[in-house]
């Protein structure tokens, strides 16, 4: 045996009724705790559960994860078509410019001919 290890358990041989009737109080109190711990995420985990099932019908992970994947494709898809139709309406209005630009320019030729 360890030097160190016959060291701890002499410590430990060395403590008196008082102090292991502290050390059991002690290690009961953490004891609760971590029941209590427990006892409350097991809670919060069934009430995200209830919301998971409310809200998107499952409280399955992998469903659940499919679902988000497809919202993010959908997502993306309405993403690419606005982009598209500001980049349409841009050119529209760019191609509209251009045609007043022309009239205004002919239309000042045509005065300055007169």
């Amino acid at each position: 045996m360890s030097k160190k290890r016959e060291n701890e358990q002499s410590e430990i041989k060395e403590q008196g009724i008082e102090e292991l009737q502290k050390r059991y109080n002690d290690l009961n109190t953490r004891k609760i705790q971590a029941e209590t711990n427990l006892l409350n995420s097991q809670k919060q985990l069934e009430t995200h559960k209830s919301q998971a099932r409310e809200k998107y019908g499952t409280d399955d992970v992998a469903e659940l994860r499919k679902q988000l994947e497809e919202m993010k494709a959908e997502n993306e898809r309405k993403r690419r078509e606005y982009q598209e139709s500001l980049d349409r309406i841009e050119k529209d209005l760019t191609q509209v410019d251009e045609k007043f630009a022309d009239a205004a320019t002919s239309s000042t030729e045509a005065e300055g001919s007169e």
